[in-house]
Order: structure tokens, then sequence, then C-alpha cells
């Protein structure tokens, strides 16, 4: 199966609901004020320049998997988790001082330049961006929230998939507060990262989306438990390749800067690994580079020569293929229908070798 084809399919199916969201929601904002009109035009852009809809994917196909029939209202509904993305991606950007998103300019950064011409000081500015970023951020998850509650499932499992929902924003609360402490604390263990993978990761972009779709499709609390088993070890599989795209791939295709983590400084599972390994000269060359935040093209290659070198690249990659395959050999166990079995299957493979 071609995954990548298959998602290009369900993207085809979702982006217009997508835009018939945003439509809606900048249309009604027009009566209220302008300043929420043009922020929703903005996030509208970020959001239909890119993305890959990989959480409203997993959303319909775990509720398609577990025997669930309303196609058109599940497609409509997948678009609640999107939004939950993209609200946890404005305030991430916010946090990792992230200029764009899907090559378009983020939330705080576009506020952060209107803040120049409204504001006395270039301090004033920053904040006056970060506020703005922080608030659209929450209209952009109420409304994830919303869409989901006005859904047309069966009130007692929307109930239950919006508790759902709850908990997973609160996981990747922690999952981003452990990153923060770690990236500040510039030094952990090979655990504390795995286990912010966890949370911030595993917890939201694989298991989150594929609970949700199967409590709409009548799932029990059994075989929500066996779902987490295939979905945990995917995810931190997919954040460790997140990771390695973060300073190896390609700027065009992931659509924000390279080198973005080396600049803040980000403890990742590389970094973890190189500097254990490291020579002398080597971890001076990483401790030099690490939070840079003018580093150079060539200094970022310098960073990734230590990272192959030290075998942290190799370490990671070997490590993401293992969750991999401990995620493929729970997923027997679900009891999804073959057509899902299928899908997931070829996901799994995909997480650890995409490009992008």
């Amino acid at each position: 199966m071609d995954i990548k084809n298959e998602l290009k399919l369900f993207q085809e199916k979702v982006n217009p609901e997508l835009k018939i969201f945003f439509d809606k929601n900048i249309e009604d904002s027009k009566k209220n004020n302008f300043i929420t009109t043009e922020a929703l035009k903005q996030v509208k852009k970020i959001t239909l320049s890119g993305g890959k809809r990989l959480r409203p994917a997993l959303m319909y196909w775990s509720y398609k998997g577990v025997g669930g029939q309303n196609e058109k209202e599940i497609i409509k509904t997948s678009i609640s988790i999107e939004l939950i993305h993209i609200f946890l991606l404005i305030h991430d950007d916010i946090i990792d001082n992230d200029s764009k998103r899907h090559g378009v300019e983020t939330i705080h950064a576009k506020y952060n330049k209107i803040g120049k011409i409204i504001t006395k000081n270039k301090r004033d500015s920053v904040h006056f961006g970060n506020s703005m970023g922080i608030v659209v951020g929450d209209i952009i998850g109420a409304l994830g929230n919303q869409v989901l509650f006005q859904s047309k499932f069966d009130a007692k499992l929307v109930i239950k998939a919006l508790s759902q929902l709850q908990s997973i924003v609160a996981r990747v609360a922690v999952g981003e507060a452990q990153d923060v402490f770690i990236e500040h604390k510039r030094s952990a263990s090979e655990e504390e990262v795995l286990d912010m993978y966890k949370n911030k990761t595993a917890k939201y972009t694989v298991e989150g989306p594929l609970h949700l779709g199967a409590i709409l499709g009548g799932a029990s609390d059994e075989l929500l438990n066996k779902i987490s088993k295939f979905a945990v070890p995917v995810g931190v599989a997919f954040q460790i390749q997140d990771d390695i795209l973060g300073i190896f791939g390609d700027e065009e295709k992931i659509g924000k800067p390279i080198g973005s983590d080396i600049r803040e400084g980000k403890q990742t599972i590389l970094v973890v690994r190189a500097l254990k390994n490291a020579n002398k000269k080597q971890k001076e060359t990483l401790i030099k580079l690490l939070g840079k935040k003018d580093i150079s093209k060539d200094e970022v290659e310098e960073f990734r020569v230590v990272i192959r070198e030290t075998g942290a690249l190799d370490y990671a990659n070997g490590l993401a293929k293992k969750l991999i395959e401990e995620g493929k050999g729970a997923l027997n166990d679900v009891g999804f229908n073959e057509g899902a079995q299928k899908t997931f299957l070829a996901l799994a493979d995909f997480m650890a070798k995409r490009e992008i």
C-alpha cells in the first residue's frame, strides 16, 4: 500500500472541510472584531499551506477500522483534532521562536511585525506578538472542541471523545513542559527524553486520534488499551524521525528552518546520544553550537558531522526501527478490520522512513 497516496486521497476529502470551517468562522468574526478576522485568515493560510493531515486521517481510519459507518460525519468531525494540532503548534512556535510554519509566517512573528508599527520599542513588539499568538491559539483550540461537541454522533460517545480530547491536550502540555525544562537545564538522560516524546508526541499524534476515532465508532475501553500498545511506540518513533529531519531534512519539504532545534538548544535523542559518545573535541563542538541563535549553514553542517561521527544518527534510526516493529507486533492484537490493518501497517513503515 502506498500510504503517501492514501494520505493524499484523505487530504482531498478533509481539506475542503477545513476551508469551509475557516471561511464560515472568518465571515462570522467580521460581525465582531476585525482583529480576530485577520488572525483567522492567517491561521487559515498556515493550515492550508501544508500539513499531512495525519491526525484526522488516523481518527478517520480508526473509526472505520472498528466498524464505523458514517463516513461523511467522521470526515467533517476529524478536523477537530487538526484544529487542536494547529492550536498547539501556534503556541509551540512561540516557545521555539520559529518564524515559519509550512513556509508561512507564524502567528506571533506576523504580530511581532505589526507590533513594531503600533508599539514604541522592540521589546513591546515581541511581547505583543507572543500575546497575540497565545490568544489566537486559544481561539483555535476552543473551536476545535466545538467541532467535536457539535458533531452528530451519539451524545454519550461525543462526551467520551471530548473527555479524551481534554486528556490529550493535558498530556501534551506535560510533554511541552518537560521539553522546556530539559532544554533550559541543558542536560537530559535518554529516559527523560523518551518520556517527553511519549507525552508530547506519541500520546497526541498517534494514540489520541486513534482513540478519538475508535470512541466515536463505539470501541470498548479494552480495545482502546490494545490500540495504545500499537500507538505509543510508533508515536515515539515518529518523534525520533522528526528530530532527525529537524537537523538533516530539507527546509523546503518540512516548511520550517533547518537547524531550529540546534538554535533552541533542544535535548533530542540525537544530542543526548552524541554527547554520551563524543570525544573531548566533539563534545566541545556540540556545546559550542547547541543553543547558538545565529548559527550559520556551515555550523549546522559541522553539527551534523558530529552527530554522524558519534554514531548518534545510526542509533536514532535503529531505535526508531525497533519501536516501529514493536508497534506493528502489537497491532495484530487490536482487531481492526482488514483494510485498517493494512493501512496502519503501511503507516508505521512510512513513519520510520518519511522525508517530510
